[in-house]
């Protein structure tokens, strides 16, 4: 009962702060812990329905059914690709599309998913952290490069003095774009800001370019108001921008590159169990490498 009270309260309170892979998770937090309350105390016996399940079919030679949760791009898209993979394993791969990033956590830790893909493993700690959940990553897949996109600007050398630039608002995704014009050269950040720098640690700003703190998502909307913006990968997909057009992206050796890959989550003790190993083994395929380069070209980009 303790942790139903300590789900519903921490849903509601702090689900908005929480960025995964550069979404807001807001708009969808009662929802989600309405989720949390009521199937927290169905969770057990649900996962042992799915182990009594799963025993069945592989006893009578029926695809074992796998169920994972993904943002709709590029996750969904990346697991429909794998379903041909899973299928030849002996799997029948299905996935639940959510539009937010709190409920597929809450239907992993309940047990109505077998697992995620959707968030980067920075975030997955912080969920554990606030909302007592048990989660692992069983695999880090793909990463989605920031890129500084143009707006009324054109080039970063045409940028003038007192520009408008616009940066995610939270503080996982403003240090990336922060670390990102810094690498640019246009701005100079705090010793050791980091990531979790905000422009209060902008040390050195020679052309006094106005920092202008936007929800992620309406990044992409704003982008003809401002001289540049910063965008996360997976807004700049959806908003149909490519990274070749790309200003500037960050480098596959950055900091942010390596810490922000976007992973496999599963409940802790689930890393390598056959579901789990089926589904890494084939997210990680030369066959899914292959796809992913092709159709993001370069605003996704595989860790393996």
């Amino acid at each position: 009962m303790k942790k139903q009270i300590s789900l519903v309260l921490a849903a509601l309170l702090g689900a908005a702060s929480l960025t995964a892979c550069g979404g807001n998770g807001a708009n969808s937090t009662t929802a989600a812990a309405t989720t949390a309350a009521e199937t927290e105390t169905s969770g057990e016996a649900a996962e042992t329905e799915a182990v009594e399940s799963e025993a069945q079919s592989k006893a009578s030679g029926e695809l074992v059914k796998v169920v994972v949760g993904a943002s709709p791009a590029p996750h969904a898209e990346i697991l429909e690709a794998a379903k041909p993979l899973m299928e030849e394993k002996g799997f029948d791969l299905q996935v639940m599309v959510y539009s937010d990033y709190v409920q597929p956590n809450n239907a992993l830790d309940a047990g109505d998913l077998d697992a995620n893909y959707f968030q980067h493993f920075p975030y997955l700690e912080s969920f554990n952290a606030q909302f007592g959940t048990k989660l692992a990553s069983a695999a880090s897949i793909h990463y989605e490069p920031f890129g500084i996109y143009a707006g009324k600007t054109s080039s970063l050398e045409e940028v003038a003095d007192k520009a408008v630039v616009a940066v995610p608002n939270d503080v996982t995704n403003e240090a990336r774009a922060l670390l990102l014009l810094e690498a640019q050269g246009l701005i100079t950040l705090k010793e050791g800001a980091g990531l979790e720098a905000t422009k209060n640690d902008i040390s050195e700003n020679p052309k006094n370019l106005e920092i202008m703190e936007v929800e992620a998502a309406q990044i992409p909307r704003v982008l003809p108001d401002v001289d540049i913006a910063v965008i996360n990968g997976n807004y700049a997909i959806e908003a149909g921008l490519k990274v070749s057009d790309a200003l500037a992206i960050e480098d596959s050796q950055s900091i942010a590159a390596t810490t922000y890959g976007n992973v496999v989550a599963v409940r802790e003790g689930d890393e390598t169990s056959d579901k789990s190993k089926a589904l890494v083994e084939a997210l990680t395929s030369d066959e899914i490498k292959k796809f992913i380069e092709e159709t993001y070209e370069g605003a996704v980009v595989p860790l393996f």
